[in-house]
């Protein structure tokens, strides 16, 4: 109990200090130490997004044997058994090469199937917010002891809810429909409805595509550098061992982890959306209703690229209009019968609709063992090799969750390998890229939970092996 009670006051304190290192990493501060070698183009083009450039092979790997793996001390293993850490670049097959193994009818969308997913997310939300509107009645939302009854209203309903963020998501990708103005209406209006800025977001959105696990240049959850010499900044490497001294390695750990689900989880989406939080350097500072970087942020940065180059600024301020209008909304609805009904029938559910979108894209992306890259090192088909399909089938008996969000999670290095394949008919060119790549497709078995846990706790800092970047998690390997 001594130790404990010594500690409360630090905790607080290395907790925060730590997360702002870990969950907003000084990849996107305005330090500008490690952002010179950034080097890339002053804006994106997006039709170049998916291309056929040749995967970099440095030298020194251009003879190895596919399985060579880099240095494993310090990295701890997930269910992938260290499998990304031994695909080398010159393992990784041009995107016209992976393409062509996928049936052609896998790049066509058929309206009418999907207005009908779009119908069943639809009806089974109104069917929850029907049920919602029963219990206003019923038990009202005033008193704090109804707060279990509309948390469980909010999970249940923000889970349902996820599959039409899911729909805009295809939506901006061109997936939904073959005609790209029903893409954008139906996306803008759908994304509006959640307080997502569509334009501002399907151009962010597609950068992430482009620039999967690249240090410097990708839009979502890029980790820090671990801070190294005399004069190292404090990072979420150093904020966790600060844990586990004053706490002990397990307690220490679960704190860490505690603390990153939260943030990342609950604080996550709307920090990505105002701030550009756990994005890269590249861009500096960024916010998806107003174009420009924020603080002047991407110069102090030495940043050379805009998040909104061009004719996607006009685009922001288009998307500000559908969330002004959404905003409207709300705000007549919580002046007229009480924001704590909006919160309970609309807040709580969109917290958990981000909460999901957050665990899918973290999760896609992250682990233990999977790398990140050096501009120079990346290419297009190398992130998207390295996205990781999970089994989300099995979060519950019948993989209802699963159906109800269209498989994002369980089909999701197809979709990284070519976005325009709707959401049914990524199973089909997912089984194809798996029997003719095994070993370059990652599925990892680990349970959601268990997964999402050893994120958590074990994706802090990263370190330099070889041309990659991985997780460092010496002496902690087996208790992560």
């Amino acid at each position: 109990m001594v130790k404990y009670q010594n500690g409360a006051s630090s905790v607080i304190a290395i907790t925060l200090l730590g997360n702002v290192a870990a969950f907003v990493p000084s990849s996107r501060t305005l330090t500008s130490v490690r952002n010179s070698r950034v080097t890339v183009r002053s804006s994106i083009l997006v039709d170049s997004f998916k291309t056929d450039e040749a995967t970099p092979v440095a030298p020194a790997e251009a003879d190895a044997a596919f399985g060579s793996m880099i240095d494993p001390s310090g990295i701890a293993f997930s269910g992938l058994q260290g499998k990304a850490l031994s695909i080398r670049s010159s393992d990784i097959p041009s995107f016209a090469e992976v393409k062509s193994v996928i049936p052609q009818e896998c790049f066509k969308p058929d309206d009418l199937v999907s207005f009908g997913y779009l119908s069943v997310s639809a009806a089974a939300t109104a069917l929850c917010t029907a049920f919602g509107l029963q219990l206003v009645n019923l038990v009202g939302t005033t008193s704090l002891l109804t707060l279990p009854v509309w948390i469980a209203y909010a999970l249940v309903t923000g889970t349902v809810a996820m599959g039409l963020w899911v729909l805009a998501h295809e939506c901006g990708h061109y997936a939904f429909s073959k005609d790209k103005q029903v893409n954008k209406i139906v996306g803008f209006i759908l994304h509006s409805a959640l307080l997502v800025p569509f334009y501002s977001w399907q151009h962010s959105h597609k950068v992430h595509h482009r620039y999967t696990n690249d240090m410097d240049r990708g839009e979502t959850h890029v980790p820090e550098r671990e801070s190294v010499g005399e004069n190292a900044a404090f990072d979420s490497a150093q904020a966790r061992n600060f844990l586990i001294e004053k706490f002990g390695k397990e307690t220490g750990l679960n704190i860490w982890g505690g603390v990153q689900g939260f943030f990342h989880l609950i604080v996550g989406w709307p920090a990505y959306l105002l701030l550009g939080a756990t994005g890269g350097p590249a861009r500096g500072m960024t916010n998806h209703f107003y174009p420009e970087s924020l603080f002047d942020s991407k110069d102090r940065n030495n940043g050379v690229e805009e998040l909104f180059p061009g004719k996607w600024k006009e685009r922001v301020y288009q998307s500000d209009i559908g969330i002004a209008f959404a905003a409207g909304a709300l705000l007549t609805w919580g002046f007229s019968n009480g924001f704590d009904q909006v919160m309970a029938l609309y807040g709580g559910p969109l917290l958990v609709v981000n909460a999901w979108l957050v665990l899918y894209t973290w999760l896609q992306h992250t682990d233990v063992d999977v790398p990140h890259f050096e501009p120079n090192d990346h290419s297009f088909m190398r992130g998207a090799i390295h996205t990781i399909d999970r089994p989300y089938d099995k979060l519950d008996p019948w993989g209802i969750i699963d159906f109800l969000h269209h498989k994002i999670g369980s089909t999701h290095v197809a979709h990284h390998i070519d976005s325009t394949i709707p959401h049914y008919k990524a199973a089909k060119a997912t089984e194809a890229i798996k029997e003719k790549y095994p070993q370059l497709y990652l599925y990892d078995p680990t349970p959601i939970p268990e997964a999402l846990w050893r994120v958590c706790r074990g994706c802090a800092a990263v370190v330099k092996r070889g041309d990659m970047w991985v997780f460092d998690n010496k002496g902690l390997e087996e208790s992560i």
